[in-house]
């Protein structure tokens, strides 16, 4: 057997060296962060909600917000987007019976008797802040990080049924009597529409990837705030954010202050407002998204 040189031991210890306190490291700081207490509590996600895989591709859809060019209301920009891993969100809106889990963990406020109307019916009458409160309780249930959608990704997966809200006038032309009947023609229609009355999960049926009931009367909170942008001619756009106001995804878009629960009761900046308002989540897949959502909860990142 052939003997190892002290110069041989010496390279090894400096590899082997470093790994193993990488690994005592990391050990302790999962340890820190609940990793192994949790693992022992984890559920399925899919035991808690059937979850749907989204397909990577490219696809095409108008930006969200309010456009202004030269002083007056346009249409947005579309955008050309590629989504390169695919994405694992609920196929059905959070129904009644999955939000009281939340509720009875004491993780979710109580949705209110008026809006309650079986367990296999989605959950309206909830808040973003409701549904970013029962993304935290589903997290912390299967040990993933599942978020409430942003509005390019539910854009993505909403496929063929996702609306565009585009008014179809001319963005150069200055006579604003074009773009009001246009814009009426487009609130009287929404309105004749209407059919307030939510219905069993899987009564509007699926599109293309089977996500299930989307563009029905339940309207669903993403998390992208709604935004103003003046397109300021040959200047640099100009964006106003306002967070605090998210955009609600369904027949239309329609912008909604975060605590409102009630469509009806107020909260919509413009146009009909939605007939109900629920929410689906998304999973994060990214590697190191785990890790994000225990430093997060600890504090020690914001």
């Amino acid at each position: 057997m052939a003997k190892r040189t002290k110069t041989q031991t010496v390279s090894f210890l400096s590899i082997a060296l470093p790994i193993s306190l990488l690994i005592g490291s990391s050990a302790g700081l999962a340890g820190q962060l609940g990793y192994f207490e949790q693992a022992a509590t984890m559920t399925k996600a899919a035991d808690l909600a059937e979850i749907l895989q989204v397909p990577a591709g490219s696809f095409t859809y108008r930006s969200d917000g309010e456009f202004y060019h030269n002083g007056f209301a346009v249409d947005g920009p579309m955008i050309e987007k590629r989504i390169p891993i695919g994405l694992s969100l609920m196929k059905y809106q959070v129904s009644e019976g999955e939000y009281a889990r939340c509720v009875d963990d004491g993780r979710c406020a109580a949705i209110a008797p008026a809006h309650m109307r079986g367990a296999e019916f989605p959950a309206t009458g909830v808040s973003h802040d409701d549904a970013t409160a029962y993304a935290h309780w589903f997290s912390d249930k299967t040990g993933e990080t599942w978020l409430v959608p942003t509005y390019e990704q539910i854009a993505f997966a909403a496929g063929s049924k996702f609306a565009d809200d585009a008014l179809g006038v001319d963005s150069d032309s200055r006579n604003p009597a074009l773009r009001w009947l246009a814009d009426y023609e487009r609130e009287s229609r929404r309105k004749a529409d209407s059919e307030p009355e939510p219905k069993e999960r899987g009564h509007f049926g699926e599109n293309e990837y089977g996500l299930a009931d989307f563009a029905s009367n339940v309207w669903e909170w993403t998390s992208t705030c709604h935004r103003r942008v003046d397109l300021a001619g040959a200047a640099s756009a100009k964006t106003n954010a306002a967070c605090g106001i998210y955009v609600t995804v369904g027949r239309h878009n329609s912008p909604m202050s975060a605590f409102v629960r009630d469509p009806k009761t107020g909260g919509c900046s413009v146009g009909a407002p939605p007939s109900n308002l629920g929410f689906r989540l998304i999973r994060d897949d990214r590697w190191y998204a785990s890790l994000l959502k225990r430093l997060r909860d600890r504090g020690i990142i914001s």
